[in-house]
């Protein structure tokens, strides 16, 4: 390689890695791909409400460590905002039940899931609500 081409080469290179999380974001997408990849059952690159709901009731019961069936907010930690347990917590007891567990995931999947068609893929999974729910479910 002449010494002319090898700053370019380099150059490249590097727009190239700046560059991968664009092209090819799945690759780059952290712990939103460890949620997809763990609760993707089926394994057709996507999940489906039937598998965020498996999920989370499976977290719900590993946060569930007094075995009460329900979680405070000290179990919950800082997975989901105050703001986000207040609204999941319909009775207002300060603690939440599976099926509210459960259904904050819904909520949090019915969102990140924009055109409808009741997948999320890494890019949805990206998404504000996306992230949210992959704290929930992992």
């Amino acid at each position: 390689m002449s010494k002319r081409l090898g700053p370019v080469v380099m150059i490249s290179g590097a727009l190239g890695l700046l560059a991968a999380p664009l092209v090819c974001p799945a690759l780059f997408s952290g712990k939103a791909a460890t949620a997809l990849t763990a609760a993707d059952t089926d394994s057709d690159g996507t999940l489906d409400l039937s598998e965020v709901k498996a999920a989370a009731a499976a977290e719900f019961d590993k946060l569930d460590t007094d075995k009460d069936g329900t979680l405070d907010a000290k179990e919950v930690g800082d997975r989901i905002t105050q703001e986000s347990f207040a609204s999941a917590d319909p009775d207002k007891d300060g603690k939440l039940s599976k099926d509210e567990y459960v259904a904050l995931a819904v909520s949090l999947f019915k969102a990140a899931d924009p055109d409808g068609d009741g997948t999320l893929d890494a890019k949805e999974l990206h998404s504000d609500a996306g992230m949210q729910l992959d704290h929930v479910i992992e």
